[in-house]
């Protein structure tokens, strides 16, 4: 609903907006894994309205869409850290919007929402030595020396299996669509908003997974994909 809801600012025929919602059948996270419940699936809403409000802010520049936007992003990093995947990808767009010298700096409202939500969280972390952060590490398997399986076996299969999960996507993609046309406006704000949250973070777990030798689980990029068939159908 959520993304039926974002989708609606990017599509004037309702059509489209159903379609870029339908896709999503076509990705394992949004099928198969649905009976599921951890906190992968517990980031789904918060992403979604994290990304939401974030658009809303920057179309509209309303006092409550920013609140709402820290609302949810605070939300969404209590639910998993790697939520901030999400945000520094939308701050690569803000930067892109400072350069431009289009931005209302009403939007640092949004860290009121963010700090006051996050802060007891961050006060708990302090007294306790940062104890998820070590376990979020032990998880990863950075602990292992090998060079070759971790700087460039773990990344490798990394994207192998996200052009695996996407794999089903694509082809009702071009099954749906009967004459397909690509086109890049980079001065195209909403097309850079859609692939600074669809792609963007996406990259950065490669580059985390090459740089620190991280092994990233598949379920951890059950949020991902969210807004991918809205970014495909545009």
């Amino acid at each position: 609903f959520i993304v039926w809801m974002f989708s609606k600012d990017f599509f004037q025929n309702q059509t489209y907006s159903l379609i870029s919602v339908l896709l999503l059948e076509g990705i394992y996270f949004y099928n198969f894994t649905t009976p599921e419940f951890n906190v992968n699936v517990c980031q789904l809403p918060f992403w979604a309205l994290t990304v939401l409000y974030c658009w809303k802010g920057f179309k509209d520049n309303k006092t409550i869409d920013w609140l709402l936007f820290g609302l949810f992003a605070a939300l969404g990093i209590l639910s998993k850290y790697l939520f901030i995947y999400l945000l520094v990808a939308m701050d690569v767009f803000f930067v892109y919007i400072l350069v431009n010298k289009k931005i209302n700096f009403k939007c640092l409202i949004s860290l009121v929402s963010f700090l006051l939500v996050l802060l007891p969280h961050l006060i708990w972390l302090k007294d306790n030595d940062y104890v998820t952060f070590t376990y979020a590490m032990q998880r990863t398997g950075v602990e292992d020396l090998n060079f070759f399986k971790n700087h460039l076996l773990n990344p490798l299969i990394f994207f192998g299996k996200q052009i695996g999960i996407l794999l089903p996507f694509f082809v009702l993609f071009l099954f749906i669509v009967s004459k397909l046309k690509i086109k890049f406006n980079f001065k195209d704000k909403k097309l850079l908003f859609l692939l600074a949250i669809n792609i963007v973070p996406i990259i950065l777990m490669f580059l985390t997974s090459m740089f620190i030798g991280a092994k990233i689980r598949t379920m951890w990029m059950t949020p991902f994909y969210l807004f991918m068939g809205v970014l495909f159908v545009y």
